[in-house]
């Protein structure tokens, strides 16, 4: 299949200068990026020829080669295809400048991208839980306006650099070999500024904060993060912006506690209620439900309400449980009446039938009694 003209892919004319194709490179892979469209192969196809276009036009020589030979100029036996030049950047990103340098990989837009920045985030149990849009301001710096990131005057005080003849990279010989190393008049740009920009003093970018809205997913925890395309630092000379990583710490609840899909809590009873039995209300995400507290319940039980948990970030089934632990509250501020009526009902336990009705503190002093026996033995 015949590939597609490069400058139609960039949507550019055939004299378009190369802030206007860094422009339009920008704007198309922010479009078609894969983690902007997952799951969709076809923007993912369009983005990889955008790449392949952009890595030859803003090559003064590989465009020059492009414009005289078209697409058979980088086709097996010529200049080298885009494919086999991008193996050697890719060698040189993870290896580093050494063996870029050695095998004449060019590292000018990897190390020109914008440093990653990180934002944290504090949310309250109910919007990590629900999910809910932030608008976050952060400080950055981004491409300046004035010289659109160039760092010179004007277009005319950029000029190609003497030494390197505009490649970036000078040779030099090591005995019996011969390495390539970046050029130290223009630093691996393959051009110089004679007159810098003076809004942003050559640097390309100027501090600026910048206003987010942030969707945060349904179900999010402390520690998750979010990764934000393009939204870090932008690039030195029109290089890539780095990402933006919003940290999410959610606050402590005043009465749910969460683990995982799960939440907890504590619901105090009385001591007749837990005795006797009853209802008492109990507060989910959702509102108030009535939870049912059987007779002679114990302290410490756990009743689980099924669903009135959390629907995790990671996983597409069900919400969690909400699982209540009831506590058998201590009577306080008793008046004299209230004394001797819990000294009657006291008294109403001693006896044959005591035992019946305290079961575990039966259990409890017979295995302390039996302890202390086997001691003096």
């Amino acid at each position: 299949m015949a590939k597609s003209d490069y400058y139609e892919i960039l949507g550019v004319s055939k004299n378009a200068d190369e802030r206007e194709i860094k422009k339009s490179y920008k704007r198309l892979a922010m479009k078609f990026h894969p983690d902007r469209n997952p799951g969709n192969t076809a923007a993912e196809t369009k983005f990889k020829e955008i790449k392949e276009a952009y890595e030859i036009l803003s090559n003064v020589e590989k465009r020059a080669a492009y414009d005289q030979y078209g697409h058979t100029a980088f086709e097996q036996g010529n200049m080298g295809s885009a494919a086999n030049s991008g193996k050697a950047s890719d060698f040189s990103d993870i290896f580093g400048d050494v063996f870029g340098d050695i095998f004449g990989g060019s590292r000018r837009s990897r190390s020109g991208r914008g440093s990653d920045l990180r934002y944290n985030i504090e949310l309250n149990l109910e919007d990590a839980v629900r999910g809910v849009i932030k608008e976050i301001r952060i400080p950055t710096l981004s491409t300046c306006e004035k010289c659109h990131g160039s760092g010179a005057r004007s277009n005319t005080a950029i000029v190609t650099c003497m030494t390197c003849h505009g490649q970036g990279q000078i040779q030099i010989r090591q005995g019996f070999f011969s390495v390539q190393q970046s050029c130290p008049a223009c630093h691996g740009h393959g051009k110089i500024i004679k007159e810098i920009c003076n809004r942003c003093h050559g640097n390309g970018r100027v501090e600026r904060p910048k206003t987010l809205s942030v969707k945060i997913p349904a179900g999010v925890n402390t520690g998750d993060r979010i990764r934000l395309s393009g939204e870090g630092e932008s690039g030195i000379n029109g290089a890539p912006a780095g990402d933006l990583y919003v940290q999410v710490q959610v606050r402590k609840h005043p009465i749910f506690d969460r683990e995982e899909k799960n939440l907890y809590c504590e619901v105090p009873i009385s001591f007749s209620m837990a005795a006797l039995g009853g209802e008492i209300e109990v507060p989910t995400l959702d509102g108030r439900v009535k939870l049912k507290i059987p007779p002679e319940t114990q302290t410490g039980k756990l009743f689980r309400m099924r669903g009135k948990g959390v629907k995790s970030v990671r996983s597409s089934g069900s919400n969690g449980d909400l699982l209540c632990r009831v506590v058998v509250e201590t009577p306080v501020r008793l008046n004299n009446t209230q004394k001797q009526l819990l000294q009657d009902l006291s008294d109403s336990f001693e006896g044959p039938n005591g035992n019946r009705n305290s079961p575990r503190s039966k259990s409890f002093f017979d295995g302390v009694k039996k302890f202390f026996d086997d001691l003096t033995r």
